[in-house]
């Protein structure tokens, strides 16, 4: 049986200064599976989930101290990834 490493997701960047700001909403249920494409890792209060749905992406943002998931607008899956890597890299939030 092989030995799984490291199984946490990535941690993301401080944000940079003059970050894009993206826009939160809450959660609608618009499609009955959501799949999770990536996500960081799971030691941060906030965590950010890239998704995929009904052939659209999404990031989903979840606040542990706040007990509030939010999302972004649902967009092409290709526009969804590029934001998620900005998100990981410090450059939106």
């Amino acid at each position: 049986m092989s030995k799984i490493t490291d199984f946490h997701g990535p941690h993301i960047e401080p944000p940079l200064s003059g970050h894009v700001k993206l826009s939160w909403y809450e959660p609608t249920p618009r499609a009955p599976r959501i799949r999770v494409i990536s996500h960081t890792c799971e030691c941060r209060e906030t965590t950010y989930e890239l998704c995929a749905a009904a052939g659209q992406g999404f990031v989903r943002r979840t606040d542990r101290a706040k007990r509030t998931v939010r999302e972004t607008a649902w967009t092409l899956t290709a526009t969804a990834r590029r934001m998620f890597q900005q998100i990981l890299r410090g450059e939106a939030r």
